[in-house]
């Protein structure tokens, strides 16, 4: 299946582009995601939080992603 994920802020710098759409199997679950794309852009992994959101809430590590979900991964947030 084909995921198209949104990206925000440090997430999208590393990345290079504000929408990522990548292929997963079906059955791919949100921590799925999340390795596979730690595997791809390395940076990602070393942030010291980075989400999931699957339809505008937060995903659990088992979340189960459909291909028209919409994704966004959301980097951690600093200020004040």
């Amino acid at each position: 299946m084909n995921l198209k994920i949104a990206l925000f802020g440090i997430a999208r710098e590393i990345v290079g582009q504000p929408v990522l759409e990548v292929s997963a199997p079906e059955g791919q679950s949100a921590q799925g995601l999340l390795t596979d794309l730690h595997a791809r852009y390395p940076e990602l992994a070393r942030l010291t939080s980075l989400a999931v959101a699957v339809n505008n809430e937060y995903a659990a590590a088992d979340t189960l992603l459909q291909e028209r979900d919409e994704i966004a991964l959301i980097p951690p947030v600093s200020g004040g």
